[in-house]
């Protein structure tokens, strides 16, 4: 007896204990995360831009938030309307400004004079939010108030305000909308395709209140990593995707399985236990799987995918071991109750799962002619996949939905006042930094500038922290992205910098700013992504080669996976680069994809498209070691286990469809591309391209040399 039966037979044995265990660290999860409270720690771009955020954030060393009010005409002679010709836009420009003079301490950071656009028809009052976050948050709040007052008494006017804090706040508040959306979406659906599954309230209950416990205990278990971690805010979102998705799943194999058993004429105990020999080995293979796959971001070197690695790892940690303990224990104290609650209208027999004449007729024509199937159906995964060898990594200029209010101020005041981008930021630290050879070697840099070099003038130097830091602003040639500004700040920092201000002993520097965290992303991602592809397919294949004692089958499995993430990617770029769909989606299409969405889409989905071939491949290995031939054992087990993967994927489709409906940009190309990724694995990997890969193999499948086999645990 495996040590998965041993666990399961105990949790049925005992059933009044396990559960109570099971629901007993839900709540002491949750009592430690409502106690501890998540922190926010600093979260660091990778790279070079990282080290000098740092080191600011070491000095406490903090640059205050800029916030801008925009003044402009509107309504019909808006276009003939100009700031010198029009004195209530200079009323409107003193009463903005003496609103916010009440609202903050030093009235000398609103500038409110000089800023007038180019064209003469908007006005711009710019003042800084210093100050926490969580203060500023409450002090943007106080200003956009003030400003509001004054937009009412001037109609004809647009007065708005926009900035990094208000954007920051309305980013914060939309994330919270959007969670609490997504969770308010996610429950309601999936219980009412479980329903169509089973049929029956009680049997649909239970894979939701499962996964719902998993992912309460997981997303309050968050506050223990965040001691030591920076967990965004977003990550609860995907744990709550994820956790629901892979929940549903594994009490979905378990529950068909242990209701096939039972409608075979087994005893309920004997039924839970080739559940939990069959199903529940498959539940552990496949939740290894999508852990070890997660673990990848530990690779990445960005802390961003730090929490979220730490979080779908612990939430599908958690619905593993539920799957061993909570659901063989629950359905030992439910019985045939679980089977009560029974909808008419869905029919009798929805808990036994049924051979699929469709899939099988389909798997037999795919094994008599594997070669022209499999070819067929491999074309069609590469012209999908195409389009994604155009894809442009990049990040937004502003980072909201274009319909939020602060992101339309923000276009508006981009379009009046178009400027250069920000420039690079040179944080220096060490001694004698007033000292003459610091002068020296800053008057080279100065030197260095001009109009059409790589850097531009003005260079401005700013002592911080008491004078022992000092930061350098660098304007560099370009728009701020592209190979232009690239190119500039490549030379900065290997040739200008290292002629200038590294020559001075005991001086050191990193360089930070917009232009240098992009291109640190975009150099870190291209460096770090072949080795966390590598580890993974690596870790995939030993664990996969480990489950069913073959090297062909995992090889199989990493090439169809491999093959189902580039087929999303090039769906990803249609929609999201080159702005197909973009209307029924609600969203501007900025052409380019978010910088992080790729590597982060790849490690779930390699994770995920080996849960369905983990218990697909599991059902054919069952008939292969029963004596059939490999071809039956193709047409039987995909036949056999058709129901329950065609209802696993539609339920993890429609959940992570829910991402495509939320605000972000980069989180709906993120649900976009799971679920495809997922219906093409359910769909034409299952049907057509594992039968045809085996097929050709036969049973050459199952090769594993001798000396490699060892007793099963």
């Amino acid at each position: 007896m495996s040590t998965v039966e041993r666990i399961a037979g105990w949790s049925a044995r005992h059933p009044k204990a396990a559960v109570a265990g099971w629901f007993g660290l839900v709540a002491a999860a949750f009592a430690t995360g409502q106690l501890l409270g998540t922190q926010s720690l600093p979260q660091y771009d990778p790279g070079q831009a990282g080290i000098a955020e740092q080191v600011l954030y070491r000095l406490n060393v903090t640059t205050p938030p800029v916030e801008s009010v925009l003044i402009q005409p509107r309504g019909p002679r808006a276009s003939l309307l100009t700031f010198a010709g029009d004195s209530r836009m200079g009323q409107a420009v003193q009463q903005v400004a003496a609103a916010l003079g009440h609202l903050h301490s030093s009235a000398a950071s609103i500038h409110a004079s000089g800023l007038v656009s180019a064209d003469g028809h908007s006005a711009l009052v710019t003042f800084q939010v210093p100050g926490p976050r969580l203060v500023r948050d409450a002090r943007v709040r106080a200003d956009l108030a003030a400003v509001a007052k004054v937009q009412a008494r001037y109609p004809d006017l647009l007065i708005a305000e926009a900035g990094t804090a208000s954007a920051s706040a309305a980013g914060n508040a939309l994330l919270e909308s959007d969670f609490r959306r997504a969770e308010y979406s996610a429950i309601p659906i999936t219980l009412i395709l479980l329903l169509v599954v089973f049929g029956s309230l009680i049997a649909a209950g239970i894979p939701v209140v499962f996964a719902g416990s998993a992912v309460i205990a997981t997303i309050s278990l968050l506050a223990i990593p965040s001691r030591f971690l920076p967990i965004r805010s977003g990550t609860s979102e995907i744990v709550l995707i994820l956790g629901m998705a892979v929940g549903v799943d594994y009490s979905l194999f378990y529950l068909r399985r242990e209701r096939e058993e039972r409608a075979a004429g087994r005893s309920p105990a004997d039924a839970l236990r080739i559940a939990a020999a069959t199903s529940g080995r498959a539940v552990v293979v496949s939740g290894l799987t999508v852990m070890i796959s997660l673990a990848g971001l530990f690779l990445s070197g960005i802390q961003l995918f730090t929490g979220m690695a730490f979080g779908t790892i612990t939430v599908v940690g958690v619905a593993v071991v539920g799957s061993l303990t909570a659901l063989p224990a629950l359905l030992s104290l439910l019985g045939d109750w679980a089977d009560r609650g029974r909808i008419p209208i869905l029919g009798r027999h929805r808990t036994a799962a049924l051979r699929s004449r469709l899939w099988a007729s389909l798997v037999r024509r795919v094994v008599r002619h594997p070669i022209a199937w499999g070819g067929a159906g491999a074309l069609v995964m590469l012209l999908l996949a195409a389009p994604a060898f155009g894809m442009r990594l990049g990040n937004q200029l502003i980072d909201l939905p274009s319909s939020v209010p602060v992101a339309q101020t923000l276009a508006k005041i981009s379009a009046a006042f178009p400027g250069r981008p920000a420039p690079a930021e040179v944080v220096v630290t060490g001694r004698g930094l007033a000292g003459p050879a610091v002068r020296a070697a800053l008057g080279a840099l100065e030197a260095r500038a001009s109009p059409t070099g790589q850097i531009r003038p003005p260079v401005t130097v700013t002592p911080v922290a008491s004078r022992s830091a000092l930061i350098i602003g660098v304007p560099l040639a370009g728009s701020g992205s592209g190979r232009r500004s690239d190119d500039a700040l490549v030379s900065l920092r290997d040739q200008i910098l290292p002629q200038t201000i590294g020559k001075v002993p005991g001086v050191s520097y990193a360089v930070t700013g917009n232009t240098a965290i992009n291109y640190d992303w975009a150099s870190t991602l291209h460096a770090r992504t072949a080795i966390v592809v590598g580890v993974v397919a690596g870790l995939a294949f030993l664990l996969l080669m480990l489950a069913f004692r073959s090297i062909p089958l995992p090889l199989v499995s990493i090439a169809l996976n491999l093959l189902s993430v580039g087929a999303a990617y090039g769906i990803v770029t249609l929609i999201f680069q080159d702005g197909w769909l973009h209307g029924l989606l609600g969203f501007t299409p900025s052409g380019t994809i978010a910088q992080w969405v790729p590597l982060f889409t790849f490690v779930f989905l390699f994770g995920l498209s080996t849960d369905y071939h983990v218990f697909i491949l599991s059902r054919v290995r069952e008939r292969y070691v029963q004596g059939m031939t490999t071809a039956d054992a193709l047409t039987s087990g995909i036949a056999s286990s058709a129901g329950v993967v065609t209802s696993a994927a539609v339920i993890m489709v429609a959940v992570f469809s829910i991402f495509a409906t939320l605000s972000f940009v980069d989180i709906k190309t993120l649900g976009v591309g799971l679920a495809v990724a997922v219906l093409v694995d359910a769909t034409a990997v299952r049907g057509i391209l594992v039968p045809a890969a085996i097929a050709v193999l036969r049973e050459r499948a199952w090769y594993m040399p001798r000396w490699m086999y060892w007793p099963r645990a």
